[in-house]
Protein backbone atom coordinates (compact mmCIF):
# COMPACT_ATOMS: atom_id res chain seq x y z
CA UNK A 1 0.00 0.00 0.00
CA UNK A 2 1.43 3.27 -1.06
CA UNK A 3 1.73 6.28 1.91
CA UNK A 4 -1.08 8.35 2.65
CA UNK A 5 -0.34 11.85 1.30
CA UNK A 6 -2.05 14.87 3.31
CA UNK A 7 -1.89 18.33 2.21
CA UNK A 8 -2.32 21.11 4.68
CA UNK A 9 -2.64 24.68 3.16
CA UNK A 10 -2.58 27.26 6.21
CA UNK A 11 -1.28 26.64 9.71
CA UNK A 12 -2.77 28.80 12.75
CA UNK A 13 -5.39 27.26 14.96
CA UNK A 14 -7.83 24.81 12.51
CA UNK A 15 -3.95 23.82 10.93
CA UNK A 16 -1.88 23.29 13.86
CA UNK A 17 -4.94 21.35 15.78
CA UNK A 18 -5.58 19.08 12.31
CA UNK A 19 -1.61 18.32 11.80
CA UNK A 20 0.17 17.45 15.56
CA UNK A 21 -3.39 15.16 15.87
CA UNK A 22 -2.57 13.86 12.13
CA UNK A 23 0.93 13.34 13.20
CA UNK A 24 0.16 10.65 16.34
CA UNK A 25 -3.08 9.14 14.51
CA UNK A 26 -1.53 8.42 11.42
CA UNK A 27 1.89 8.28 11.87
CA UNK A 28 2.70 6.28 8.48
CA UNK A 29 1.18 9.66 6.31
CA UNK A 30 3.55 12.10 4.67
CA UNK A 31 1.82 15.32 6.07
CA UNK A 32 2.88 18.79 4.15
CA UNK A 33 2.07 22.00 5.67
CA UNK A 34 2.14 25.30 3.31
CA UNK A 35 2.44 28.39 5.39
CA UNK A 36 2.77 31.41 4.08
CA UNK A 37 4.09 32.81 7.07
CA UNK A 38 7.42 32.20 8.70
CA UNK A 39 5.70 30.94 11.98
CA UNK A 40 2.58 28.93 13.27
CA UNK A 41 -0.35 28.90 15.71
CA UNK A 42 -0.47 32.56 16.15
CA UNK A 43 -2.62 33.94 18.79
CA UNK A 44 -4.24 36.99 17.60
CA UNK A 45 -6.24 37.02 20.75
CA UNK A 46 -3.95 38.28 22.79
CA UNK A 47 -3.01 41.38 20.25
CA UNK A 48 -4.30 44.04 22.26
CA UNK A 49 -2.98 42.25 25.47
CA UNK A 50 0.35 42.56 23.82
CA UNK A 51 -0.21 46.06 22.69
CA UNK A 52 -0.71 47.22 26.48
CA UNK A 53 1.71 45.85 27.92
CA UNK A 54 -0.07 42.80 29.58
CA UNK A 55 1.93 40.02 27.85
CA UNK A 56 5.49 41.51 27.75
CA UNK A 57 6.47 38.55 25.84
CA UNK A 58 5.23 38.36 22.14
CA UNK A 59 6.92 34.68 22.18
CA UNK A 60 4.77 33.28 24.33
CA UNK A 61 1.30 33.94 22.38
CA UNK A 62 2.51 31.54 19.96
CA UNK A 63 1.62 28.12 21.47
CA UNK A 64 3.69 25.67 18.64
CA UNK A 65 6.64 25.80 16.67
CA UNK A 66 7.68 24.79 13.63
CA UNK A 67 10.42 22.99 15.04
CA UNK A 68 7.69 21.36 16.78
CA UNK A 69 5.77 19.81 14.09
CA UNK A 70 8.88 19.35 11.95
CA UNK A 71 9.89 16.92 14.63
CA UNK A 72 6.57 15.13 14.85
CA UNK A 73 8.02 14.26 11.07
CA UNK A 74 5.70 16.37 9.63
CA UNK A 75 7.05 18.40 6.16
CA UNK A 76 6.81 22.27 6.76
CA UNK A 77 7.15 24.44 3.94
CA UNK A 78 6.73 27.96 5.90
CA UNK A 79 6.78 31.08 3.45
CA UNK A 80 4.95 29.06 0.60
CA UNK A 81 2.67 30.37 -1.22
CA UNK A 82 -0.02 27.95 -2.91
CA UNK A 83 -0.61 29.65 -5.93
CA UNK A 84 -4.11 26.85 -7.41
CA UNK A 85 -5.81 23.81 -6.00
CA UNK A 86 -7.10 21.11 -8.48
CA UNK A 87 -9.41 19.03 -6.41
CA UNK A 88 -10.24 16.76 -8.66
CA UNK A 89 -6.58 15.99 -10.27
CA UNK A 90 -5.62 16.00 -6.23
CA UNK A 91 -2.55 18.75 -7.34
CA UNK A 92 -1.55 21.82 -6.29
CA UNK A 93 0.95 24.09 -7.44
CA UNK A 94 2.69 26.40 -4.99
CA UNK A 95 5.40 28.80 -5.09
CA UNK A 96 8.59 29.18 -2.53
CA UNK A 97 8.57 32.85 -1.35
CA UNK A 98 11.79 33.19 -0.40
CA UNK A 99 13.58 31.58 -3.65
CA UNK A 100 10.21 32.05 -6.20
CA UNK A 101 10.56 28.90 -7.37
CA UNK A 102 7.30 27.26 -8.03
CA UNK A 103 6.05 23.69 -8.58
CA UNK A 104 3.27 20.92 -8.20
CA UNK A 105 2.22 18.64 -5.08
CA UNK A 106 0.06 15.74 -5.27
CA UNK A 107 -2.07 14.66 -2.66
CA UNK A 108 -4.69 11.88 -1.69
CA UNK A 109 -6.35 14.03 1.40
CA UNK A 110 -6.60 17.93 1.09
CA UNK A 111 -7.22 19.91 4.49
CA UNK A 112 -8.11 23.44 3.60
CA UNK A 113 -6.95 25.59 6.99
CA UNK A 114 -6.39 29.35 5.30
CA UNK A 115 -8.31 31.02 7.83
CA UNK A 116 -9.70 34.82 7.28
CA UNK A 117 -8.08 37.65 6.20
CA UNK A 118 -9.22 41.00 7.78
CA UNK A 119 -11.97 42.79 5.71
CA UNK A 120 -9.99 45.73 3.62
CA UNK A 121 -12.53 48.30 2.31
CA UNK A 122 -11.95 49.88 -0.81
CA UNK A 123 -11.71 53.67 -0.28
CA UNK A 124 -9.76 57.12 -0.86
CA UNK A 125 -6.41 57.17 0.41
CA UNK A 126 -6.25 53.42 1.66
CA UNK A 127 -2.93 53.37 0.53
CA UNK A 128 -1.50 56.18 3.14
CA UNK A 129 0.77 55.30 5.66
CA UNK A 130 -0.58 54.10 8.94
CA UNK A 131 -3.33 52.63 8.16
CA UNK A 132 -2.56 49.54 9.24
CA UNK A 133 -4.57 45.68 9.66
CA UNK A 134 -4.55 43.73 12.75
CA UNK A 135 -4.81 40.13 12.20
CA UNK A 136 -1.33 38.37 12.53
CA UNK A 137 2.42 38.51 13.89
CA UNK A 138 3.49 40.97 11.44
CA UNK A 139 0.29 43.07 12.23
CA UNK A 140 0.96 43.24 15.81
CA UNK A 141 4.76 44.20 16.16
CA UNK A 142 3.43 47.06 13.30
CA UNK A 143 0.50 48.30 15.59
CA UNK A 144 3.47 48.67 18.42
CA UNK A 145 5.92 50.24 16.72
CA UNK A 146 3.87 52.69 14.93
CA UNK A 147 2.14 53.11 18.23
CA UNK A 148 4.60 54.67 19.90
CA UNK A 149 5.17 57.63 17.70
CA UNK A 150 1.17 58.18 17.46
CA UNK A 151 -0.22 60.37 20.11
CA UNK A 152 -3.62 60.40 18.15
CA UNK A 153 -5.16 56.35 17.32
CA UNK A 154 -8.73 55.95 15.52
CA UNK A 155 -10.00 52.40 15.57
CA UNK A 156 -12.71 51.67 13.14
CA UNK A 157 -15.16 48.80 13.91
CA UNK A 158 -16.61 48.16 17.26
CA UNK A 159 -16.33 44.45 17.41
CA UNK A 160 -14.06 42.85 20.06
CA UNK A 161 -10.64 43.15 18.90
CA UNK A 162 -11.56 47.25 18.23
CA UNK A 163 -12.97 47.21 21.84
CA UNK A 164 -9.61 45.75 23.37
CA UNK A 165 -7.41 47.67 20.81
CA UNK A 166 -8.83 50.88 22.09
CA UNK A 167 -8.62 49.66 25.54
CA UNK A 168 -4.73 49.07 25.53
CA UNK A 169 -3.96 52.52 23.69
CA UNK A 170 -6.09 54.26 26.48
CA UNK A 171 -4.13 52.44 28.62
CA UNK A 172 -0.89 53.54 27.06
CA UNK A 173 -2.20 57.27 27.02
CA UNK A 174 -3.33 57.88 23.67
CA UNK A 175 -6.06 60.00 22.91
CA UNK A 176 -7.99 57.37 21.06
CA UNK A 177 -11.14 57.39 18.88
CA UNK A 178 -13.46 54.63 18.12
CA UNK A 179 -15.66 54.29 14.88
CA UNK A 180 -18.32 51.76 13.94
CA UNK A 181 -21.18 52.15 11.26
CA UNK A 182 -23.82 50.77 14.23
CA UNK A 183 -25.90 53.00 16.45
CA UNK A 184 -23.79 50.87 19.35
CA UNK A 185 -20.32 48.81 19.75
CA UNK A 186 -20.62 44.91 19.92
CA UNK A 187 -24.16 45.36 18.14
CA UNK A 188 -23.46 41.20 17.20
CA UNK A 189 -22.42 39.96 20.72
CA UNK A 190 -24.55 42.37 23.03
CA UNK A 191 -28.10 43.94 22.95
CA UNK A 192 -28.77 47.15 24.64
CA UNK A 193 -28.63 46.94 28.26
CA UNK A 194 -25.12 45.86 28.33
CA UNK A 195 -23.39 48.01 25.82
CA UNK A 196 -25.02 51.19 27.61
CA UNK A 197 -22.75 50.41 30.35
CA UNK A 198 -19.72 49.78 28.21
CA UNK A 199 -19.89 52.74 26.49
CA UNK A 200 -20.20 54.88 29.59
CA UNK A 201 -17.01 52.76 30.66
CA UNK A 202 -15.34 54.27 27.70
CA UNK A 203 -16.70 57.80 27.89
CA UNK A 204 -15.19 58.11 31.12
CA UNK A 205 -11.99 57.47 29.84
CA UNK A 206 -12.20 60.03 27.56
CA UNK A 207 -12.88 57.60 24.68
CA UNK A 208 -14.44 59.16 21.61
CA UNK A 209 -17.01 57.32 20.14
CA UNK A 210 -18.46 58.38 16.69
CA UNK A 211 -20.96 55.62 16.18
CA UNK A 212 -23.85 55.12 13.42
CA UNK A 213 -21.16 56.61 10.88
CA UNK A 214 -19.41 55.35 7.98
CA UNK A 215 -15.98 55.97 6.50
CA UNK A 216 -15.93 57.46 3.54
CA UNK A 217 -12.39 58.06 2.81
CA UNK A 218 -8.70 58.85 4.28
CA UNK A 219 -6.78 62.22 4.10
CA UNK A 220 -2.57 62.72 4.43
CA UNK A 221 0.34 64.82 4.63
CA UNK A 222 3.35 63.21 2.54
CA UNK A 223 2.43 60.11 2.41
CA UNK A 224 0.95 59.49 5.97
CA UNK A 225 -2.28 59.37 7.28
CA UNK A 226 -4.02 62.69 9.05
CA UNK A 227 -7.93 62.41 8.57
CA UNK A 228 -9.99 60.06 9.04
CA UNK A 229 -13.68 61.37 6.77
CA UNK A 230 -16.97 59.50 7.88
CA UNK A 231 -20.64 59.96 6.47
CA UNK A 232 -20.75 62.11 10.02
CA UNK A 233 -17.61 64.21 10.42
CA UNK A 234 -13.58 64.28 10.13
CA UNK A 235 -11.07 63.31 12.69
CA UNK A 236 -7.97 64.31 13.09
CA UNK A 237 -5.18 61.36 13.73
CA UNK A 238 -1.91 59.84 13.42
CA UNK A 239 -2.96 56.23 13.52
CA UNK A 240 -5.36 54.08 12.29
CA UNK A 241 -6.15 50.24 13.02
CA UNK A 242 -9.27 49.01 10.52
CA UNK A 243 -10.67 46.27 12.49
CA UNK A 244 -14.11 45.93 10.37
CA UNK A 245 -14.56 41.77 10.44
CA UNK A 246 -13.15 38.99 8.25
CA UNK A 247 -13.89 37.31 5.25
CA UNK A 248 -12.50 33.66 4.58
CA UNK A 249 -9.72 33.28 2.71
CA UNK A 250 -11.29 30.64 0.13
CA UNK A 251 -10.32 31.56 -3.55
CA UNK A 252 -8.19 28.42 -4.07
CA UNK A 253 -11.49 26.42 -3.92
CA UNK A 254 -13.86 28.67 -5.76
CA UNK A 255 -16.17 26.35 -7.48
CA UNK A 256 -14.35 23.26 -6.50
CA UNK A 257 -16.55 22.98 -3.68
CA UNK A 258 -20.32 24.44 -1.44
CA UNK A 259 -19.72 27.74 -0.06
CA UNK A 260 -22.14 30.16 1.58
CA UNK A 261 -22.03 33.31 -0.37
CA UNK A 262 -19.38 35.12 1.18
CA UNK A 263 -16.84 32.53 0.65
CA UNK A 264 -17.11 30.35 3.78
CA UNK A 265 -16.65 26.35 2.66
CA UNK A 266 -19.73 24.60 4.12
CA UNK A 267 -18.44 21.32 5.79
CA UNK A 268 -21.32 18.57 7.19
CA UNK A 269 -20.26 17.41 10.62
CA UNK A 270 -17.67 15.71 9.96
CA UNK A 271 -15.58 18.37 8.75
CA UNK A 272 -15.96 17.17 5.03
CA UNK A 273 -16.64 19.48 1.79
CA UNK A 274 -18.97 18.65 -0.96
CA UNK A 275 -15.59 16.91 -2.30
CA UNK A 276 -14.81 13.84 0.00
CA UNK A 277 -11.28 14.21 -0.36
CA UNK A 278 -11.22 17.51 0.93
CA UNK A 279 -11.56 18.75 4.65
CA UNK A 280 -12.12 22.26 6.11
CA UNK A 281 -11.57 23.49 9.30
CA UNK A 282 -11.33 27.37 11.28
CA UNK A 283 -12.07 30.61 9.98
CA UNK A 284 -12.27 29.36 6.39
CA UNK A 285 -15.39 27.68 7.22
CA UNK A 286 -19.44 27.95 7.85
CA UNK A 287 -20.03 26.02 10.88
CA UNK A 288 -23.44 24.59 12.30
CA UNK A 289 -25.01 27.08 14.41
CA UNK A 290 -27.25 25.77 16.97
CA UNK A 291 -29.43 28.82 17.86
CA UNK A 292 -30.85 29.01 14.58
CA UNK A 293 -30.42 25.53 13.03
CA UNK A 294 -28.11 26.96 9.68
CA UNK A 295 -24.54 27.09 8.75
CA UNK A 296 -23.39 30.84 9.89
CA UNK A 297 -20.06 32.39 9.45
CA UNK A 298 -18.42 32.53 13.19
CA UNK A 299 -14.85 33.37 13.07
CA UNK A 300 -13.64 32.33 16.73
CA UNK A 301 -10.17 30.76 17.77
CA UNK A 302 -12.39 27.80 19.96
CA UNK A 303 -14.28 26.86 16.63
CA UNK A 304 -10.96 26.49 14.83
CA UNK A 305 -9.23 24.33 17.45
CA UNK A 306 -12.36 22.18 18.14
CA UNK A 307 -12.40 21.97 14.09
CA UNK A 308 -8.77 21.02 13.24
CA UNK A 309 -9.04 18.54 15.95
CA UNK A 310 -12.08 16.61 14.19
CA UNK A 311 -10.47 16.84 10.62
CA UNK A 312 -7.62 14.69 12.05
CA UNK A 313 -10.38 12.27 13.76
CA UNK A 314 -12.65 11.87 10.40
CA UNK A 315 -10.14 11.98 7.97
CA UNK A 316 -10.09 8.18 6.82
CA UNK A 317 -13.74 7.32 8.47
CA UNK A 318 -16.61 9.06 10.29
CA UNK A 319 -16.31 8.80 13.81
CA UNK A 320 -17.06 11.72 15.82
CA UNK A 321 -18.85 14.58 15.26
CA UNK A 322 -19.49 18.18 15.31
CA UNK A 323 -21.84 19.55 17.63
CA UNK A 324 -22.17 22.65 16.26
CA UNK A 325 -21.22 25.96 17.94
CA UNK A 326 -23.25 28.89 19.88
CA UNK A 327 -20.58 31.27 18.93
CA UNK A 328 -19.71 31.73 22.61
CA UNK A 329 -17.27 34.25 23.28
CA UNK A 330 -16.05 36.44 26.41
CA UNK A 331 -14.73 39.80 26.86
CA UNK A 332 -13.02 42.01 29.94
CA UNK A 333 -13.40 46.16 29.16
CA UNK A 334 -11.61 48.10 32.03
CA UNK A 335 -13.56 46.05 35.57
CA UNK A 336 -16.13 44.60 33.67
CA UNK A 337 -16.26 40.82 32.48
CA UNK A 338 -18.99 40.60 30.04
CA UNK A 339 -19.57 37.08 27.73
CA UNK A 340 -21.98 35.77 25.73
CA UNK A 341 -23.55 32.93 23.61
CA UNK A 342 -25.82 32.13 21.33
CA UNK A 343 -28.46 35.53 19.68
CA UNK A 344 -29.09 38.43 20.85
CA UNK A 345 -32.44 39.74 21.28
CA UNK A 346 -31.74 41.77 18.25
CA UNK A 347 -30.06 38.86 16.01
CA UNK A 348 -32.89 36.86 17.00
CA UNK A 349 -35.44 39.40 15.26
CA UNK A 350 -33.36 39.98 12.93
CA UNK A 351 -33.23 36.32 12.24
CA UNK A 352 -37.12 36.05 12.06
CA UNK A 353 -37.48 34.10 15.20
CA UNK A 354 -40.36 35.15 17.51
CA UNK A 355 -38.55 35.53 20.90
CA UNK A 356 -39.15 36.74 24.17
CA UNK A 357 -36.59 37.28 26.98
CA UNK A 358 -35.93 37.75 30.83
CA UNK A 359 -33.22 40.36 31.74
CA UNK A 360 -32.32 39.50 35.59
CA UNK A 361 -30.05 43.03 37.44
CA UNK A 362 -29.33 41.00 40.70
CA UNK A 363 -26.15 40.85 43.36
CA UNK A 364 -24.55 37.89 42.55
CA UNK A 365 -24.33 36.98 45.88
CA UNK A 366 -25.93 37.36 49.50
CA UNK A 367 -25.69 40.65 51.41
CA UNK A 368 -24.98 39.39 54.36
CA UNK A 369 -21.20 39.26 52.73
CA UNK A 370 -18.62 41.52 53.26
CA UNK A 371 -18.95 42.70 49.49
CA UNK A 372 -21.20 42.02 46.45
CA UNK A 373 -21.40 43.59 43.16
CA UNK A 374 -24.31 43.72 41.03
CA UNK A 375 -24.80 41.08 37.66
CA UNK A 376 -26.95 42.00 34.68
CA UNK A 377 -27.82 38.62 33.30
CA UNK A 378 -30.39 38.10 30.14
CA UNK A 379 -31.48 35.07 28.53
CA UNK A 380 -33.61 35.05 25.10
CA UNK A 381 -35.54 32.40 24.29
CA UNK A 382 -38.60 31.01 21.95
CA UNK A 383 -42.39 32.60 22.74
CA UNK A 384 -44.03 28.95 21.72
CA UNK A 385 -41.47 26.40 22.33
CA UNK A 386 -39.58 27.97 25.23
CA UNK A 387 -36.16 26.67 23.76
CA UNK A 388 -33.43 28.96 25.13
CA UNK A 389 -31.53 30.52 22.08
CA UNK A 390 -29.20 33.22 23.67
CA UNK A 391 -27.80 34.77 26.91
CA UNK A 392 -25.60 37.52 27.95
CA UNK A 393 -23.94 38.26 31.77
CA UNK A 394 -21.90 41.43 32.78
CA UNK A 395 -20.81 41.83 36.04
CA UNK A 396 -17.51 43.41 37.94
CA UNK A 397 -17.54 39.71 40.00
CA UNK A 398 -16.20 37.07 37.11
CA UNK A 399 -19.46 35.30 36.70
CA UNK A 400 -18.52 34.84 32.68
CA UNK A 401 -18.47 30.59 33.34
CA UNK A 402 -22.13 31.01 33.57
CA UNK A 403 -22.30 31.74 30.07
CA UNK A 404 -20.57 28.51 29.18
CA UNK A 405 -23.11 26.90 31.12
CA UNK A 406 -25.80 28.54 28.92
CA UNK A 407 -23.94 27.28 25.64
CA UNK A 408 -24.26 23.61 26.78
CA UNK A 409 -27.90 23.96 27.32
CA UNK A 410 -28.36 25.65 24.02
CA UNK A 411 -26.69 22.86 22.56
CA UNK A 412 -28.91 20.06 24.17
CA UNK A 413 -32.06 22.22 22.98
CA UNK A 414 -32.90 22.86 26.63
CA UNK A 415 -36.18 25.33 27.25
CA UNK A 416 -36.66 27.68 30.28
CA UNK A 417 -38.67 25.21 32.31
CA UNK A 418 -35.88 23.09 32.49
CA UNK A 419 -33.33 25.73 32.99
CA UNK A 420 -35.71 26.48 35.88
CA UNK A 421 -34.95 23.17 37.83
CA UNK A 422 -30.81 22.27 36.94
CA UNK A 423 -29.24 21.25 40.28
CA UNK A 424 -26.99 23.90 40.86
CA UNK A 425 -25.28 24.36 44.30
CA UNK A 426 -25.40 26.86 46.66
CA UNK A 427 -22.50 28.86 48.46
CA UNK A 428 -22.94 32.02 49.94
CA UNK A 429 -18.90 33.22 48.64
CA UNK A 430 -20.11 32.94 45.50
CA UNK A 431 -23.91 32.93 44.77
CA UNK A 432 -27.70 33.50 46.18
CA UNK A 433 -29.83 30.20 46.88
CA UNK A 434 -31.82 30.09 43.84
CA UNK A 435 -28.84 30.03 41.02
CA UNK A 436 -29.12 33.05 38.34
CA UNK A 437 -29.82 31.11 35.89
CA UNK A 438 -32.75 29.19 37.93
CA UNK A 439 -33.81 32.29 38.60
CA UNK A 440 -33.88 33.42 35.00
CA UNK A 441 -35.89 30.10 34.03
CA UNK A 442 -38.22 30.47 36.96
CA UNK A 443 -39.09 34.22 35.85
CA UNK A 444 -39.57 33.17 32.13
CA UNK A 445 -42.36 30.45 34.01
Amino acid sequence: MTTMKIAVIGCTHAGTAAVTQMAKLYPEAKITVYERNDNVSFLSCGIALHVGGVVQDVNKLFYASPQQLAHMGVIMNLRHDVLEVDTENRTLRAKDLTTGRTFVDTFDKLIVTTGSWPIIPNLAGMDLENILLCKNYAHAQTIIEKAKHADRITVIGAGYIGIELVEAFEQLGKQVTLIDNMERILFKYLDRAFTDVTEAELMARDIRLELGQTVTGFQGDEGRVTKVVTTAGEYETDLVVLCIGFRPNTELLKGQVDMLPNGAIIVDEYMRTSNPDVFAAGDSCAVFYNPTHTHAYIPLATNAVRMGTLVARNLLQPTVRYLGTQGTSGIKIFDENIASTGLTEQAALDAGLNVKQVTLEENYRPEFMPTYEKVLLKVVYEAETRRIVGAQVMSKADLTQAINTMSVCIQNGMTMEELSFVDFFFQPHYNKPWNLLNQAGLQAM
